[in-house]
């Protein structure tokens, strides 16, 4: 019986650890993809692409209108190569 009531708190108390460290982390990471629905309220940073050329990495950090922050990681065409169209 001992046994049986030790591991329903072991169990109890892993539980409440994850949702501890589930809730810890204030940014949401969106996931990139041909269409991702955002919900904007307002734009906190977005990567700058002057002088990048080629397919970089870009990050869009913002707050949606319930005051969540999310941070959309994505690939995109620099804007700064000399020659191409």
């Amino acid at each position: 019986m001992k046994v049986l009531i030790a591991g329903f708190v072991a169990l109890l108390a892993t539980g409440s650890a994850f949702a501890a460290t589930q809730s810890t982390s204030p940014v949401i990471h969106d996931k990139d993809g041909f269409y991702v629905p955002v919900d904007v309220a307002k734009v906190l940073s977005m990567t700058d692409l002057n002088g990048k050329c080629g397919i970089v990495p870009a990050q869009f950090n913002y707050l949606d209108h319930q005051g969540r922050e999310h941070q959309l990681d994505y690939q995109v065409q620099g804007v700064g190569c000399l020659g191409e169209n």
